[in-house]
Parts: structure tokens; C-alpha cells; sequence
């Protein structure tokens, strides 16, 4: 079921909530295949939402996308989903969600919360990559000639490496432009990326000539990114400093899926031989590792409940 312009989309009458949060300038769509994989495998509800700024939430002071403001937003959707009684709620957020996901259960905005699964982010591993993220962030294409074309680039550039999932997910990320390129409101690199810019005009060209080659543009259809993640740098050392202390904090059963073992720090080494949390490496997945692999995410996380005993498998389903 969608909630229409709330950017919130949920499933599932019973069991407890699988509260979905993304990952910086995706959409709660990324979690589209997953979703259907793990509510085939246990009883439970589903509630994937857009952060501010992303997807279809709209909010005042968009800009603002402090760990502090985004923790906030998750207590006050949880309320208004549920009222003073929510049911027992698994917070579980990739990359950037993942750390809202911590900072929001570290300032209990959930009092329902029953566990915590972070999927790829590491403090450590986040702090050491903010130096080179701009460089990777110039690295993409500013603009795509069609969704398609987003679709295309994110499973070859190894963005997503599932195209069924990427054929979802990449239409949160990108949007339509509605103004003509030549639009002053435009920035000059949106003729960048994967769409050839055209050869200079000549300078005797008659204005009659420009002016109808002006119309065929406007009729373009282009896309850009939904989110200019570049303009959000100042909060980054916010979402991720402090992080792994304020996950091994959380008074609940908590769950870490990586993509690699060398993301592991110094404190969360020593968590995990203290046995503070669960861990376990899915090989062979890019950074979305939900989205990559959501079989195996299901899997892993369908165990972790049942373990738990949050959750029983359905019936019929052989784990």
C-alpha cells in the first residue's frame, strides 16, 4: 500500500515492523525487492519511508539534513503512523540510514524499538572516505537522457549490481527536469555527463535558427539527480562521528551486514568478540548490499529475528 504524497509505503497487516530508512540520495524504493523477499520468509510489516529532502517527502527547511533532525523525523512519523502505542518495531538502515537508525534508537525516539540492523556503514570506514567523496560524487554523470539511461549507467558503473532492482530503485534517485537547458535557473554541467553536448553554434547563425533549435531542447526529456548529496558535506561528520560507540550503546539486539570484513574499526573488533552484536559478510555485493543481494539480506535478518524470537517464519517457508 502507498500513503499518496507521504513518502511512506508499507505492507503487511501482523507481526512486528520492519522499519526501512535508505541510504543518502536513494528513496525508500531501494528497499522495493527486498521488501518482497523478506515478507515471504517471516510474519511481519514492512514500513519504508523517504527521508527529508529525498524521494517524495516534502518538508520545510529541506536543507537541513542533521543526524539530529533526521532522528526527530523518524520518532514523529512512528507516532503519527501509530499513536502513543506502536507496535514492536526493527529499525533497519543502509549507509546513511544506517547511522540515522543509530542515532534515532541512541535518543529513543522509537520506544517500541525491539532491534537494530545496520547494513555497510562503518565509523571508521565512513570517516576515512569523506576526504574522496566529493571526488566520487563529481565522478557521475549530471544528467541522463532518460530513466532508462540512469538504469543502464547504475548496473554498469556497478552502482546496483541487480538490474531488477536497480529498474526500481534508480527512478527515486533521478528526476525530470522541466526547464529548458538553456534555463539560467539550470547549472552549466547538466549538459554534462552521458548526453553529448552539441558543437557551438557558429557565429553568424540567424537568430530564427537559434531560436527554433531552442524549442527542439525544451522538448528533451532529461534527468538529473534527485538529491545534490555534494551541497549536504557539512552534516556528513555529524551522520557518522561517534557512530560505532552509539551502536554498541543500543540496549537491543543488534545486527551488522557488510560487504567486506576490512570495514570492521578498532571498537566494533572489539564488540564483536565481546559478542555485542551479530555480524555477518555478505562477499561478492557493492555497497547496496540490500539491494545487490536481498536474498541473502533476508536471510540473514529473517534468522536474527527468529533467533530473537521477534518473529516465527511463515508457515511453509523451509529457512
Amino acid at each position: 500500500m502507498i500513503l499518496p504524497q507521504s513518502g511512506i509505503y508499507s505492507s503487511g497487516q501482523h507481526g512486528p515492523v520492519l522499519f526501512l530508512l535508505h541510504g543518502g540520495g536513494h528513496s525508500a524504493l531501494s528497499w522495493a525487492v527486498f521488501t518482497a523477499v523478506i515478507y515471504s520468509r517471516i510474519n511481519c510489516r514492512v514500513v519504508a519511508m523517504d527521508l527529508r529532502a529525498h524521494g517524495d517527502t516534502k518538508v520545510k527547511n529541506s536543507d537541513d539534513l542533521s543526524a539530529e533532525t533526521m532522528s526527530k523525523d523518524i520518532g514523529k512519523v512512528v507516532e503519527a503512523l501509530y499513536g502513543e502505542n506502536p507496535p514492536p518495531i526493527i529499525m533497519i538502515g543502509h549507509s546513511m540510514g544506517g547511522a540515522i537508525a543509530v542515532h534515532t534508537a541512541a535518543a529513543n525516539h522509537v520506544p517500541s524499538l525491539l532491534g537494530l540492523c545496520v547494513i555497510d556503514v562503518v565509523e571508521g570506514t565512513a570517516m576515512d572516505a569523506l576526504n574522496s567523496m566529493q571526488n566520487f560524487l563529481r565522478s557521475r554523470p549530471k544528467t541522463f537522457k532518460s530513466v532508462e539511461n540512469a538504469i543502464e549507467w547504475s548496473v554498469k558503473s556497478g552502482q546496483i549490481r541487480n538490474i531488477e532492482s536497480a529498474r526500481v530503485s534508480m527512478g527515486g534517485q533521478v528526476k525530470k527536469i522541466e526547464e529548458p537547458l538553456n534555463s539560467p535557473s539550470i547549472s552549466k554541467s547538466v549538459g554534462e555527463g552521458i548526453i553529448e553536448e552539441e558543437e557551438e553554434e557558429e557565429k553568424g547563425e540567424s537568430n530564427h535558427k537559434r531560436k527554433k533549435e531552442d524549442d527542439q531542447e525544451v522538448k528533451e526529456s532529461v534527468y538529473t539527480w534527485q538529491v545534490d548529496l555534494s551541497r549536504t558535506e557539512k552534516y556528513w561528520e555529524g551522520w557518522f562521528s561517534g557512530l560505532s560507540a552509539l551502536f554498541l550503546a543500543c540496549p537491543v539486539p543488534k545486527l551488522l551486514l557488510l560487504a567486506g570484513v576490512d570495514r570492521l574499526d578498532k571498537d566494533l573488533t572489539i564488540g564483536q568478540m565481546q559478542g555485542k552484536f551479530q555480524m555477518q559478510v555478505l562477499p561478492q555485493c557493492g555497497h547496496a548490499v540490500h539491494e545487490d543481494a536481498p536474498e541473502k539480506v533476508a536471510d540473514a535478518l529473517a534468522s536474527f529475528m527468529v533467533r530473537h524470537k521477534f518473529t516465527d517464519f511463515k508457515e511453509g517457508f523451509l529457512c
